[in-house]
């Protein structure tokens, strides 16, 4: 993947700033990204991702580009699309993983818990000249509370694939009992994590519940274009793949 094209400020009457960039990924047409302008926005006026467990410090992280979602785009974008085969990104954030496998033909649902996703989501469709694709309301540790008019999530996916979802220990194993719920016979689960920690936990819940875990490093050095200027930041984590028969 290369490195976003320098981003255009977007006004916006509600309550926050957006900017939009072009990100360009091998396999895919460039898309237009809008995302928000930076870690400091935040507009909750009616308490509604309060309600959620979203805090004014977290609210901003959905409409982020962040590395791990880059990695995990780019392994979409390689995979080779089966028109029968559902695929369901978790904690999708901006779904930029899901907007380059529905660009490329693949039957994708993107799913989140905050209020703002869908919007965002709707937007980054038209921006592309994209037709609808699925959302859904997708929450894990606690039982969901459903905002605005967003479809709760249901049924079972072939591939289930998330990035930098492993922001907590999760001793309990609320995560790997949502994606077990929501996997069908024989389903694969890709995770892109950037070593926060917390994989140890996972990799033993996931296995509990008969999934197999092969893990790659996706670790790569920062490329300097000219001096001072990154054409490739640097990056460290991990590809865990997670299979069960």
């Amino acid at each position: 993947m290369f490195p976003p094209v320098p981003p255009s400020a977007v006004a916006s009457d509600l309550g926050y700033q957006t900017k939009q960039e072009n990100f360009l990924i091998d396999g895919v047409d460039d898309l237009v990204i809008r995302s928000l302008l930076d870690k400091q926005q935040f507009h909750d006026p009616l308490g509604l991702a309060l309600h959620l467990g979203i805090s004014s410090a977290t609210w901003p992280i959905f409409g982020l580009l962040w590395p791990s979602g880059s990695r995990l785009a780019e392994r979409i974008a390689l995979r080779p699309v089966n028109p029968l085969e559902r695929i369901l990104e978790i904690g999708c954030g901006l779904a930029l993983s899901s907007l380059v496998g529905h660009r490329r033909g693949a039957h994708m649902t993107a799913s989140d818990c905050h209020p703002e996703t869908a919007r965002f989501l709707l937007e980054n469709l038209r921006l592309n000249g994209l037709a609808p694709m699925d959302y859904r309301h997708g929450q894990w540790g606690s039982q969901p509370v459903i905002q605005n008019s967003d479809i709760a999530l249901t049924g079972q996916f072939n591939l289930i694939v998330g990035s930098d979802i492993l922001y907590e220990r999760d001793e309990q194993g609320t995560l790997a009992h949502f994606i077990d719920s929501h996997a069908a016979p024989g389903a694969e689960v890709w995770v892109v994590d950037p070593n926060r920690g917390n994989r140890s936990h996972f990799n033993r819940n996931m296995a509990a519940l008969g999934f197999a875990l092969d893990e790659v490093l996706l670790d790569r050095p920062a490329i300097e274009a000219s001096v001072g200027h990154l054409s490739q930041a640097a990056y460290k984590g991990r590809m865990l793949t997670y299979t069960r028969h």
